[in-house]
């Protein structure tokens, strides 16, 4: 189109045509197709687009995270904080928890404001296990929101539900030994009960010479589910781990952080 344009206004397409030579009826009298018709949009009929297109953008405030500052909390320190939310086994691997101070946490060269959130996510996490194997719930602790800062943070937890627990692992309870003398109810169960038979049959002459058969037939039942008891609690489940909003832990950090 633009160059069907510029020929038009630079040259005659009637002369152009008998300067090549081409004779003969109709086609010596061919000229170009006009060009189609361009309308000149309005302003008026721009800005309604372009005002959709500026109502639809919108502007989220970018999160300050500060990397560096001049006063430095030292690797090892610890801070008591509480969970905001419900934390159990059934939460998934990078799930976010958040913990907040219930109170200041005065030092000689800052202070951590009550109502400091430190946000972290949870990095393991299992159900209970055969082997009466409990839960398991790994908390990372990443950043501390610090008087409108996002300060990263390197922290894991020491205690929790105020407990103390070990290497950053909250566990469920693990229950063999209860789970074991709980299988070897039915034989001491079992053997109370000839124990007492054999007493009764016993009191009376005619019936002494039974008194022996329902004590050995316990003694013969509690030694097999004595036996077997160890067997099937290997094959159950241990504890879960849930801990309520609201509970005490205490988190240490494992580098130094710094604030302003």
């Amino acid at each position: 189109m633009t160059v069907d344009d510029e020929i038009r206004k630079n040259y005659n397409p009637s002369k152009l045509i008998q300067d090549t030579g081409v004779k003969g009826g109709n086609d010596s009298e061919e000229t170009l197709p006009e060009l189609p018709v361009i309308l000149d949009m309005e302003a008026d009929e721009i800005a309604p687009a372009q005002q959709v297109q500026s109502n639809t953008q919108t502007t989220t405030p970018p999160t300050k995270i500060v990397t560096g500052g001049n006063i430095k909390i030292r690797k090892g320190t610890s801070f008591n904080v509480v969970n905001t939310a419900k934390i159990s086994d059934w939460q998934r691997k990078g799930t976010t928890v958040k913990f907040k101070t219930n109170s200041a946490i005065v030092k000689k060269k800052y202070t951590i404001p009550a109502g400091t959130v430190f946000t972290g996510e949870i990095i393991e996490s299992h159900q209970p296990q055969i082997t009466c194997n409990g839960g398991l719930v790994v908390i990372r602790i990443r950043s501390m929101l610090y008087k409108g800062q996002t300060i990263p943070v390197n922290a894991y937890v020491t205690r929790a539900d105020d407990k103390k627990i070990f290497l950053n692992n909250i566990k469920g309870d693990r229950t063999y030994l209860k789970t074991m003398w709980k299988k070897g109810n039915w034989g001491r169960t079992l053997f109370g009960r000839m124990l007492n038979l054999t007493v009764n049959l016993g009191g009376d002459g005619a019936t002494l010479l039974l008194s022996p058969f329902p004590f050995a037939y316990g003694t013969i039942c509690l030694g097999v589910n004595t036996l077997i008891s160890p067997i099937t609690a290997f094959f159950s489940k241990g504890g879960h781990v849930s801990i309520p909003a609201g509970s005490v832990f205490r988190i240490k950090l494992l580098d130094e952080a710094y604030i302003n």
